[in-house]
């Protein structure tokens, strides 16, 4: 075909349909999607649901690799999947995080680096907080990790909630929220294994369902810590057996985010030297194991007029120790501290093992 001087070059119609389709001498045309692609590498187009939709992804047990989330448009929020399984036991909280799958991505690779941080609520020591190990480059995370409250007492089993947050690691910013789903622990019972599968929720303000919790709660009394004490009157050597066991999730009083904890206790009102005892201290740590026992020589109908007063310091050196905490057990008491002092006095002989909450409130009796 010759083409005359001064006329437009005319191409066919199989000609221009061939640019886009034939890998021939003719080369398609880039579109603008070449150069600005709509998905992440490795992130190829899914289906999109419907507004609205909340209902569980597939378990990354049975997901294929391939197979992951839309980024654009995706609300992981709504739909991610944190797969939970936790039990009580021996008073206490064992949370086995298994896996997640579905997550929104929050980096520029497309994924994320996940982990699960709980929270204990209402409660704001630091050793409230448990978290898991980081997993790096993942929208379907397997953790199956295993974290463990102690001392859960059964007034905690009626007001606390336990917040289950996941979260994406940053080394050079603030981590960032991804979901988060709550359990009221009234829901489990004692000594058994309760599996949930729950979907992950846009993040709430605590206030929003701890409104209830906290009604009629102490406001000037401030948790800070648990402490497990044994009680027994041994009738053959005429005198009570304080045990102090160990303590769990105490507040940090020092720079390095722990404690360096002792126990004292005061058998009151008793003046004397022997009234007083005081553990060993253990060295930068939130939930010390003390397993010692301390003896006052008193008569069994005596018992009606003391109160124990068991107190946790953090040891400085080179200046005042501080106080952390404290607890007073006997009958000016009441709940569960009331209980345990009355359990000791009906069953002699008997060690009785008990979980207490440590306030701010400080024995004005006692001087460190």
């Amino acid at each position: 075909m010759t083409q005359r001087k001064g006329e437009k070059p005319t191409i066919s119609i199989q000609e221009h349909m061939a640019i886009d389709v034939c890998p021939g001498p003719i080369q398609p045309i880039k579109q603008i999607s070449d150069y600005f692609p709509r998905y992440p590498r490795g992130l190829p187009p899914t289906a999109p649901q419907p507004v609205g939709h909340a209902g569980p992804l597939r378990s990354a047990l049975s997901t294929p690799a391939a197979a992951e989330p839309d980024v654009e448009g995706y609300d992981s929020d709504d739909s991610s999947e944190c797969f939970i399984s936790y039990c009580i036991s021996f008073s206490s909280c064992m949370f086995h995080c298994r896996s997640a799958s579905g997550l929104k991505p929050m980096d520029h690779n497309g994924l994320s680096d996940p982990y699960v941080k709980l929270h204990l609520l209402p409660g704001a020591s630091k050793a409230n907080k448990l978290r898991t190990k980081t997993l790096h480059n993942t929208l379907n995370p397997v953790w199956s990790e295993t974290l463990t409250y102690y001392g859960i007492t059964d007034e905690d089993m009626v007001r606390k909630t336990l917040r289950i947050s996941v979260c994406d690691e940053d080394k050079f910013r603030h981590n960032e929220f991804i979901g988060e789903t709550r359990i009221p622990l009234k829901k489990l019972k004692p000594n058994q294994v309760k599996n949930f599968n729950n979907c992950l929720e846009k993040q709430l303000p605590v206030s929003a369902y701890l409104k209830h919790a906290e009604q009629g709660e102490d406001k000037s009394l401030e948790e800070r810590g648990r402490i497990m004490i044994s009680l027994k009157y041994n009738t053959q050597k005429s005198c009570l057996v304080v045990g102090i066991i160990r303590c769990a999730h105490l507040a940090a009083m020092d720079a390095n985010g722990f404690s360096d904890p002792y126990v004292k206790t005061y058998l009151k009102p008793d003046e004397n030297k022997k009234s007083k005892h005081k553990t060993a201290v253990k060295k930068k740590t939130l939930n010390p194991e003390f397993n010692e026992e301390f003896c006052y020589d008193i008569k069994y109908a005596d018992l009606t007029k003391k109160t124990l007063e068991v107190t946790v310091w953090d040891y400085d050196i080179g200046k005042s120790n501080d106080f952390i905490g404290g607890v007073s057990l006997g009958i000016n008491a009441n709940g569960e501290r009331l209980k345990h002092w009355f359990d000791c006095l009906k069953n002699k002989d008997k060690k009785i093992e008990r979980w207490h909450t440590l306030t701010n409130e400080l024995p004005g009796s006692v001087n460190d």
